[in-house]
């Protein structure tokens, strides 16, 4: 009863502590881990000390699973390079680097020291991640930092677990290079064959709730196998999250992906949010088990600070050597070094970590000083690192995608899909299709795309945009749709089952309609399109701007007495005319009698073109 009783108060408090962090915008790692300290220090909260292998089996698969089916196959690939240098040569360096400084510092065996330099070499992506969220990183080094993560405690505990059957005595270089082939070869294999039965499984599975299922039990159908042969359960976890995710759309069905999303999500939030507590409630024992080690408190204090620079300055002095060197060789360039460099300082630590730690053998010397110098370089580099990221990021000028080009992207390929809906509702009419469902049809897609397009520019006329008023009329009348069946459920007329379906159709629509607030974001930057004008013939040979025909403003909706909502520029005349989502649509129908394949947006702000022939962004 204690034990649950502290699970719940676990969770609970932290996440509160998250949810505070949020609302105001600091590192929830940090407040959580300095949460975790000043908790310890309370008379009435118990010594923690943690299995490490409920922490390897219970927080470290989850955890790596639910990054997985979020990260794209295709960024991994186009990243490839980077990420091996990272989560293998990085995660190398590191150990050797802060194993000579242990080494010489510290009076225990190379091999104990390697061990520790294997403990604190692999950054959290957790702690880098909670922090480019908050602040906007651009997408390329949130990529490569997530994808190292995935992949760099595989290294790291392997090099942990060579360290500490060399301190045995009972290993050497060569099957140490063995055990490391082994290790990732043997956890990829794994994780392909898991993927790929779960895939089968997976086809033939139309019940939500089994599928969720399967989805829980899928970390550790690949982790335990691949232990128990000796090779990476972490790989062999990341591998076979990577495959599932990227063939979700294709094997599962759409509401086994909506409560796949929902329920990984609400589990990776738990997780993550109690491990740095969980990190901060050992600071107490772990200080008191190091000061009274019989170690010189001096020394003591000057490996902590050398074992802690080290495992910062590891990291620039890989990268940056590394980025020079595929800028020279590499036919793209390479990372920009402003990217580099916020990478290079992108090293925090923390579960993997705390983790590791606890996996030294109790008779290794110094443990409890080694614990204090794990202990000091995740509490540091959240602190030093965490703390000073986002300054260096605002430094070097350097964001993520505004909402608004987000949107822009998002109306990009909206368009296409709706285009190769609208193709495919053609192929499949018959006569006997009624005139009406082909219409509605049209009509719904439609509808859904210019959407999508209305959430650009600033609306011109003095009216709300369609898909404003119909998500404001929508939203009146599932109020007093709701209120009319509940009133039928307190009656007792009905059976209660029937209402809750009535009810969670009503919560399904409601859920669907976009609530996006057009005035959410300030946008300070002119919105471009991305540079994919050069696959078009037509976007190559249109300027990128041009004098208007006429004011801006839609003179065919003047003289018929509409209002528009966005307005566009046609690139080879300079006619002004207005959006699709405006009742006259008179930018497509200008395109239609005149042939002029290009327009260009005319809001203020906007820079983006529009190829109606080739359907493309430039």
């Amino acid at each position: 009863m204690h034990v649950a009783i502290g699970l719940v108060v676990l969770v609970a408090s932290a996440a509160a502590l998250a949810a505070l962090a949020r609302r105001f915008g600091v590192s929830e790692p940090l407040v959580l881990t300095l949460a975790g300290v000043a908790a310890s220090y309370l008379p009435f909260v118990p010594e923690i000390h943690p299995d490490p292998e409920i922490i390897l089996l219970g927080l470290l698969p989850p955890l790596l699973y639910t990054a997985a089916i979020r990260t794209s196959l295709v960024d991994f690939r186009a990243n490839m390079r980077t990420i091996a240098s990272l989560s293998v040569g990085l995660v190398l360096f590191t150990t050797f680097a802060v194993a000579a400084v242990v080494w010489w510092l510290l009076p225990v065996p190379f091999a104990v020291a390697v061990a520790l330099g294997a403990v604190v070499a692999p950054p959290d992506a957790v702690a880098a991640t909670a922090v480019a969220r908050r602040i906007g990183m651009p997408r390329q080094i949130v990529t490569i930092l997530e994808d190292e993560s995935l992949f760099n405690d595989a290294t790291a505990l392997v090099a942990l677990r060579t360290a500490i059957a060399a301190s045995a005595g009972t290993v050497t270089v060569w099957q140490a290079g063995g055990d490391f082939l082994l290790a990732a070869g043997g956890g990829a294999a794994v994780g392909v064959v898991v993927a790929y039965l779960l895939a089968l499984l997976r086809r033939r599975i139309t019940d939500p709730v089994l599928d969720t299922t399967l989805s829980f039990l899928a970390p550790f159908a690949a982790y335990l196998p691949a232990e128990g042969m000796h090779a990476s359960g972490v790989i062999a976890v990341v591998t076979c999250g990577m495959i599932l995710g990227h063939g979700a759309p294709v094997w599962q069905s759409a509401a086994s992906r909506i409560a796949e999303r929902t329920n990984w999500r609400t589990i990776q939030f738990i997780l993550e949010s109690s491990v740095f507590v969980i990190i901060g409630l050992q600071v107490r024992a772990i200080l008191e088990g190091a000061w009274s080690s019989g170690l010189d408190h001096r020394t003591v204090v000057v490996a902590a600070i050398g074992v802690l620079l080290v495992t910062m300055l590891a990291r620039p002095l890989w990268i940056f050597p590394w980025s020079l060197l595929i800028r020279r060789i590499g036919p793209t360039g390479g990372v920009p070094l402003t990217h580099s460099a916020v990478a290079s300082w992108a090293g925090m630590r923390g579960v993997v970590t705390l983790a590791a730690v606890l996996l030294l053998p109790e008779d290794t010397p110094q443990l409890p000083v080694l614990k204090l110098l794990a202990l000091v370089v995740v509490a540091g580099t959240l602190l030093l690192q965490g703390t000073s990221l986002p300054w260096l990021v605002r430094l070097l000028h350097l964001r993520g995608p505004s909402r608004a080009e987000m949107a822009l992207q998002k109306a990009n390929l909206l368009q296409q899909a709706t285009t190769a809906g609208l193709a495919e509702l053609d192929k499949w009419i018959t006569p006997d299709t009624p005139a009406s469902v082909v219409d509605s049809l049209r009509d719904r897609v439609t509808w859904k795309t210019n959407a999508a397009w209305e959430r650009l520019g600033r609306s011109e006329s003095e009216l709300a945009t369609p898909t404003a008023e119909y998500r404001r009329l929508r939203l009146a009348m599932l109020r007093v749709e709701r209120e009319t069946v509940l009133r039928v459920r307190d009656s007792g007329s009905a059976d209660y089952e029937i209402l809750q379906y009535v009810l969670a159709r009503l919560d399904l629509e409601e859920s669907m309609i976009d609530r996006y607030d057009e005035t959410e974001e300030e946008r300070l930057e002119p919105l471009s399109a991305p540079a994919a004008g050069d696959t078009c013939a037509h976007l190559r040979a249109a300027p990128l701007v041009l004098d208007p025909a006429s004011p801006d403003v839609c003179a065919e909706c003047v003289a018929e007495g509409m209002s528009w909502v966005h307005l566009r520029m046609c690139l080879s005349c300079g006619h002004i005319a207005c959006c699709d989502s405006s009742v006259g649509n008179h930018a497509t129908k200008h395109y239609g009698s005149s042939g002029h394949p290009v327009m260009r947006s005319v809001e203020p702000g906007e820079a983006w073109r529009w190829c109606y022939v080739d359907e493309l962004l430039g």
